[in-house]
C-alpha cells in the first residue's frame, strides 16, 4: 500500500524513531502500523514503543465504594470546560452511585433506573440542557473484602482525569493505608495486568517475538539467545504486572513484597483515564475560528 506522510508522522511520534527509520519500516511491513513499531524495536530504532492510546476525550471518571464493590465510570463530553460544569459533575456522582447496584456491564447501567428513569434517558436530558454530546462510555466493577479507590487530578470529590479501584484481602486498617499508596502506584505506572498470570496471551507472545528477533540480530549461539529471551522477558513482567512492579514509595522493593509486608493481599485492581484509545479530531484554532464566524 502507499505511504503516506501522516503515517510516518505517526509512527515517529509513537516510537521516536527518524524519518527515513519510519518510512522504512513502513515499507517492510506494508503500511501496517503495529508491525512497524515491531520491526523497528527489532533494529533497536524504536526509542519507546509507546501505544497510540492518546486521551483525546474530555470528561471524567467517578468512583464509588460501598460494603466491598467498587466502581469507576467514564462520562464523557465534547469540552474540559463542560467537565467543570457542577450538573455534569452531580451527574457523574449519581449514575457512580448508581453503578453499584449493577453488575460489570455499562448497557445494563444505561437502563437501570436512575430518579425513576432510565440512566440514557436522563443522560439525553442533560445533553438538551447542557447543549452538549456526552456518552457514558465504560464501567468497571471491582469486589473483595476491601476496595480502596483514588482519584487523580480530582475535579471533585470521587471524581477527575484517573480513577483507581484496588481489591485487597487481610486486616482492614492495614488494607486501608496501603491500598491507597497502591491505587496512587498504579495510577503512575498503568500496569497491564495483576500478575504473570492474567497477562493477554497475545501482548506475551508479541513482546517474546520482538525479543527473540532482537537476539537474533546479535547473532548469538541459539543456546545463548534462549538464555537472553528468559531474561528480557522476566525483565518484562516486572514492568508491566502490577505485582512485578518496583513500589513507588520505595523501590527497592516490588508491590507484592509491599503488600506482603503489611500483612494484605492484592487481589485485583481498576484503572480507568479519562478518553484512553479515543482519538480526538485535532483541528488549527484559527481554522476553527474561521469555520465558526463563516457559519459551518
Amino acid at each position: 500500500m502507499a505511504i503516506t506522510a501522516q503515517m510516518v508522522k505517526e509512527l515517529r511520534e509513537t516510537t521516536g524513531a527518524g524519518m527515513m527509520d519510519a518510512k522504512k519500516a513502513l515499507t517492510e511491513t506494508d503500511g501496517d502500523m503495529e508491525a512497524a513499531v515491531d520491526w523497528l524495536r527489532t533494529k533497536g530504532l524504536a526509542k519507546a514503543a509507546k501505544k497510540s492510546g492518546r486521551i483525546a476525550a474530555e470528561g471524567l471518571v467517578g468512583v464509588s465504594v460501598h460494603d466491598g464493590k467498587g466502581v469507576a465510570i467514564e462520562l464523557n463530553s465534547e469540552t474540559d470546560f463542560v467537565a467543570k460544569n457542577a450538573d455534569f459533575q452531580q451527574l457523574v456522582r449519581e449514575i457512580a452511585d448508581v453503578a453499584l447496584t449493577v453488575e460489570n456491564d455499562v448497557e445494563v447501567l444505561r437502563q437501570t433506573h436512575l430518579n425513576g428513569r432510565p440512566v440514557a434517558d436522563v443522560l439525553t436530558d442533560a445533553i438538551a440542557r447542557i447543549g452538549e454530546n456526552m456518552t457514558l462510555r465504560r464501567l468497571h466493577v471491582l469486589e473483595g473484602d476491601t476496595i480502596v479507590s483514588y482519584v487523580h487530578n480530582a475535579a471533585a470529590e470521587g471524581m477527575g482525569k484517573i480513577g483507581v479501584l484496588v481489591a485487597l484481602n487481610g486486616p482492614e486498617g492495614k488494607a486501608q493505608e496501603i491500598g491507597k499508596q497502591i491505587a496512587m502506584h498504579i495510577a503512575a505506572t498503568n500496569p497491564a495486568s495483576l500478575s504473570e498470570a492474567d497477562l493477554d496471551p497475545a501482548l506475551v507472545e508479541r513482546e517474546k517475538s520482538v525479543l527473540t528477533e532482537q537476539a537474533r540480530e546479535s547473532g548469538k549461539p541459539d543456546a545463548v539467545i534462549e538464555k537472553m529471551i528468559v531474561g528480557r522477558m522476566a525483565k518484562f513482567f516486572e514492568e508491566v504486572t502490577l505485582l512485578g512492579q518496583k513500589f513507588v514509595i520505595n523501590p527497592d522493593i516490588t508491590v507484592a513484597e509491599a503488600a506482603k509486608d503489611a500483612g494484605v493481599e492484592v487481589t485485583g485492581f481498576a484503572r480507568v483515564a479519562v478518553g484512553e484509545g479515543v482519538d480526538k479530531k485535532e483541528e488549527d484554532f484559527a481554522a476553527e475560528v474561521a469555520k465558526t464566524l463563516a457559519g459551518n
